[in-house]
């Protein structure tokens, strides 16, 4: 464990060094504030370009709350997804075509520790990063809008969190797999969105894929409920999740074994 320890201190040390502590966490920030405050102010900002005939009323009725945080957590599954891919396409990929990574496993360091410490690095990184973003857009969607409760705030930051960990997992496991980080972050995207575009084409088929919880997180903001299948996709996520993980240190034990 004080192995482990080491280096998943290590990582964190990494990132902060690499100013992911500063830019990832900024940029969710943005985006958590972008959605209320054009919404709110969406007829001002049409007003001040102009270009309307003379006598023209523009009547945009408010959103409600639920709907302009939904509208606000939708941005992490797009250009959240994005970042999360750019960012961690790298994290084992990198070190293994720069050689830190033999570096590294010179010593006695198991090939779990290795894997599963930047893995959770990364996930520190990305669940920190979406609270203090989505805690942002619900902040400025309370002051100009109204209140979402506070319990249906957490249930959805966690369903997206375990999306968005399924997202960082596929990157995680590509990039044990590839020595390409370029190669690792395009077929994890690629592969997320496959997934997301079936996933909502079929979705009375598909009420179990974990790229449904982001649209059971906006049911909930938006109808006060979660559908059934919610259980089912968020155990799906997990196992999915775990069975990656551990693959993908299978996979980089027999890279690394076989170099």
């Amino acid at each position: 464990m004080s192995q482990w320890l080491t280096l998943f201190k290590k990582e964190v040390l990494e990132m902060w060094r690499n100013f992911k502590w500063i830019w990832v966490p900024i940029t969710f920030i943005l985006l958590g504030v972008s959605e209320p405050l054009t919404s709110y102010y969406m007829k001002d900002i049409l007003d001040s370009l102009g270009g309307l005939p003379e006598g023209a009323v523009i009547d945009i009725p408010l959103p409600t709350a639920g709907v302009v945080l939904a509208s606000g957590l939708s941005q992490y599954s797009t250009i959240g997804v994005l970042i999360i891919v750019l960012g961690t396409m790298g994290v084992i990929a990198g070190e293994r075509k720069s050689g830190v990574a033999a570096m590294i496993l010179v010593k006695p360091v198991s090939y779990f520790s290795y894997v599963t410490s930047k893995w959770a690095g990364a996930l520190l990184l990305v669940w920190v990063s979406l609270f203090i973003g989505y805690l942002s857009t619900w902040y400025y969607t309370g002051q100009l809008f109204d209140w979402v409760p506070i319990g249906e705030f957490f249930q959805t930051y966690v369903l997206y969190g375990l999306w968005l960990t399924v997202v960082l997992t596929v990157t995680v496991f590509f990039s044990a797999s590839l020595l390409a980080p370029g190669m690792a972050g395009f077929i994890s995207l690629a592969l997320t969105l496959i997934v997301s575009i079936i996933s909502g084409v079929l979705s009375h088929l598909l009420e179990w894929s974990p790229s449904q919880l982001t649209s059971y997180a906006s049911v909930l903001l938006t109808a006060g409920e979660l559908p059934d299948a919610t259980l089912p996709a968020s155990l799906l996520a997990i196992f999915i999740i775990a069975v990656l993980l551990w693959v993908s240190v299978v996979i980089f034990k027999k890279k690394e074994l076989a170099s």
